[in-house]
């Protein structure tokens, strides 16, 4: 379980390389910046952004195959609602020779989505700066929601975009249970949830 902002900085820094570590610092001082512009966090989290946001973010690669990671998959990791950049840009500056595809409709996140993306030189993440509903459908190799939608209205959405092979990495926080279980039985046999390494109470729905 990661405690405090050391072992959070520590556990992202054995996912990559100094590289890695380098666009994930970049990363964290340009939302902290535009932090006094927008409220891209909250306040109260700014001194656990390692831990609450970019440790959260990077454990999600933890939950998918390596095969899903690698260069020989089909499609992009599609990230919805991304917001300030958790986890998608995340997930894109740990992994940055896989396309990343990062959903969010606000126009002023999506400025800064595009400005961190030139800044941390990740040529292989884009921003589709509209509605998830108006996204031309594609086959992504995993889908990623850290504050969407309520799981089914997430599932239906995402339905277009996802294969058989695609994975789904979705931190629900301390409701991940009791939501999974308002799926249909079905659907509901695909997906299991689990613990979160930020916080104890909290879950990842997954289908890997």
């Amino acid at each position: 379980m990661i405690t405090n902002e050391t072992e959070a900085r520590n556990y992202v820094a054995g996912l990559t390389d100094a590289e890695g570590m380098a666009r994930i610092d970049a990363f964290a001082a340009l939302v902290l910046e535009e932090n006094q512009r927008q409220n891209l966090i909250a306040k109260a989290t700014e001194l656990h952004l390692w831990q609450r946001h970019i440790a959260d973010s990077a454990q999600l690669l933890e939950n998918v195959s390596r095969e899903t990671l690698g260069p020989n998959v089909q499609g992009p990791w599609l990230d919805l609602g991304s917001g300030p950049g958790f986890p998608g840009i995340v997930i894109a500056a740990l992994c940055p020779n896989m396309p990343v595809v990062l959903v969010e409709s606000r126009a002023r996140r999506v400025e800064f989505l595009e400005r961190v993306i030139v800044a941390l030189n990740l040529p292989k993440c884009r921003v589709e700066g509209q509605r998830l509903e108006r996204v031309t459908p594609f086959p992504a190799r995993a889908i990623s929601a850290r504050a969407f939608a309520p799981l089914p209205k997430l599932v239906e959405l995402s339905a277009p975009f996802s294969t058989r092979a695609t994975a789904y990495v979705l931190p629900k926080g301390r409701s991940a249970a009791q939501e999974l279980e308002t799926l249909k039985p079905s659907i509901r046999a695909m997906f299991h949830v689990k613990h979160s390494l930020t916080d104890p109470d909290a879950g990842i729905i997954v289908k890997a």
